[in-house]
């Protein structure tokens, strides 16, 4: 026992020897499991009692539990765009609602800590009955954050090439959903009127809400079982390990200024690309972390606000810590991170957004990741496909009588890197779903999968080899709207150290036997019996 806590990823200190909060090493991983696993259980009964394929197949959500500062303690392991940002919500609901025992906020702004308005987070406080009484600050927090695959908007899907936010759906700030367990119902009434698809959003708000309650069980029981004082100073020390381990962390990055410059294909609607800049200044146990020299936001839905920005760069320290350190508040404690005002990284309101949570966001952690790799040249990999390659449809489906609106990000090869090749056919980097199986969607939604397997030869070539693509078909059985938000489709993923660049996607319309190549970023209507194909980029490949 004593053996293996001496490695233990928490502490790092043998059994006996305790912090100064009086944790050992042992316990303080037990406590970090055990606030996990509350975020982990409150995503299981969101899975299982979602509506949408999109929450019960592709799992397009993320869990997490808070202290009573509203401070991020624990999440399980689900969307990496949606954790680091959501904490900016979890602030924004705090600030602006005072919440009581059974509350349950609700907010999608992107201009208050959200990421673009399909991701709609709940925010709960946790009441211990010992502070339940009148004025008691809660003890806790726990919030969830999923993906409703229609909010309204000027396309199904709500992944519209618009120009500005009201445009693109639903907006709302944090209000409350529930007072003291009763839903209010004009908050319930005015959110179903603006979608498309009102059962699944019913189904699937009433999923977070159970997820919520589960999670709020779980925190109690904790206290029960260990005491408040106990948990607290759990939560407190975890921070405080993130936070030393972080530190140590960017130590290991030589000191210096590393630099690079990355680019989005376009936004859309104006052509040319889009420049993504960072500089990382290490020194003195501190990163500066500055995107100076960013293109300025831009007119389509490429921009990303200051919540997605904060949420690649948790990323990717969470990377650079190798997958043993606990991510919570703690983790940018050490960085100073300096946004340029009114650009595609830190947009101002009203900007468009839809795809700068989804597209931009995959391109900020590219260009980090090509600053870090001459400074780390053993650890970091060559870029991925950089797109979540998001594809939307919407209609009306005349055998089942209802309106219809699909949503999927595809996935495409992995970037190879020191250690190996990459992997194919996976989400990459800030995201983390799943697909919507073939039986599932030909089921749920008037479509027909013609296609779907690996791209061969689509990762780039080297000593490893980067991760294949997908190649992926689908027939229309009804006419319907398709937007396609993609991206490298005029950029390649580069490769590292000699290796070769990943394939370009490629988007396909076939209809009456002939194949039209369609931009990277469009909107149609699709008539019955046409194909739409996408084809997704490979990873890069590493080394001569």
């Amino acid at each position: 026992m004593a053996t293996r806590a001496k490695n233990h990823p928490v502490s790092g200190k043998p059994k006996g020897k305790t912090s100064a909060k009086g944790f050992d090493a042992i316990d303080l991983e037990l406590f970090n499991s055990r606030l996990i696993a509350v975020a982990a259980e409150m995503g299981t009964v969101l899975r299982q009692a979602g509506f949408s394929p999109n929450i019960k197949e592709r799992r397009d959500y993320s869990c997490a539990v808070f202290d009573g500062a509203g401070e991020m303690v624990s999440h399980a392991a689900h969307i990496p765009v949606h954790v680091g940002s959501t904490p900016l919500s979890v602030r924004a609901a705090i600030d602006a609602v005072d919440m009581g025992a059974g509350d349950i906020v609700i907010l999608n702004d992107p201009y208050a800590g959200g990421t673009h308005l399909p991701d709609v987070t709940l925010v709960a406080p946790v009441f211990l009955s010992s502070a339940a009484k009148m004025g008691a600050r809660p003890f806790a927090y726990v919030a969830n954050r999923a993906h409703h695959a229609d909010i309204g908007g000027a396309g199904p899907g709500s992944m519209p090439l618009s120009t500005d936010i009201h445009a693109e759906g639903l907006r709302m700030p944090p209000v409350l959903l529930q007072r003291g367990e009763e839903m209010v119902t004009e908050t319930l009434t005015l959110f179903l009127a603006n979608t498309r698809v009102t059962d699944e959003r019913r189904g699937d708000l009433d999923a977070q809400i159970a997820a919520l309650r589960t999670g709020t069980k779980r925190v109690t029981s904790l206290v029960e079982s260990f005491g408040e004082d106990k948990i607290t100073a759990a939560m407190r020390e975890l921070q405080a390990y993130t936070r030393r381990m972080i530190t140590d962390v960017i130590a290991r990055i030589p000191e210096g200024r590393w630099a690079a410059e990355d680019f989005l294909d376009g936004d859309g609607i104006k052509q040319g690309r889009i420049r993504i800049a960072v500089a990382l200044e290490v020194g003195r146990g501190r990163l500066i972390v500055d995107f100076d020299g960013s293109a300025a936001q831009v007119t389509g839905p490429l921009n990303a606000n200051r919540a997605i920005t904060t949420s690649a760069v948790f990323y990717v320290l969470g990377l650079l810590g190798g997958g043993t350190m606990p991510a919570n508040a703690g983790m940018l404690d050490a960085v100073d991170l300096r946004l340029p005002g009114d650009s595609v990284v830190n947009c101002s309101f009203p900007a468009a957004v839809a795809g700068g949570n989804v597209e931009t966001s995959q391109r900020i952690v590219d260009v980090l990741l090509a600053a870090l790799a001459p400074a780390l040249p053993e650890k970091i990999p060559a870029a991925s496909c950089g797109s979540m390659n998001n594809v939307a449809i919407g209609g009306f489906d005349t055998l089942r009588r209802r309106q219809f609106s699909y949503y999927e990000t595809i996935g495409g090869g992995a970037g190879a890197g020191p250690s190996g090749h990459g992997a194919s056919a996976v989400q990459t980097h800030m995201t983390n779903t799943l697909n919507t199986p073939v039986e599932m969607l030909e089921a749920y939604y008037p479509m027909k999968v013609i296609c779907y397997r690996v791209r061969r030869g689509s990762g780039g070539k080297g000593r490893h080899r980067g991760g294949e693509g997908i190649d992926r078909e689908i027939e229309m059985l009804e006419p319907a709207q398709l937007t396609l938000l993609t991206e490298r489709r005029e950029t390649e993923p580069w490769g590292l150290q000699g290796g070769g660049p990943g394939k370009r996607g490629r988007n396909v319309l076939v209809r009456g036997g002939k194949s039209v190549k369609l931009p990277g970023k469009t909107t149609l209507a699709l008539e019955r019996g046409d194909r739409i194909r996408v084809q997704t980029p490979g990873g890069g490949g590493f080394g001569k």
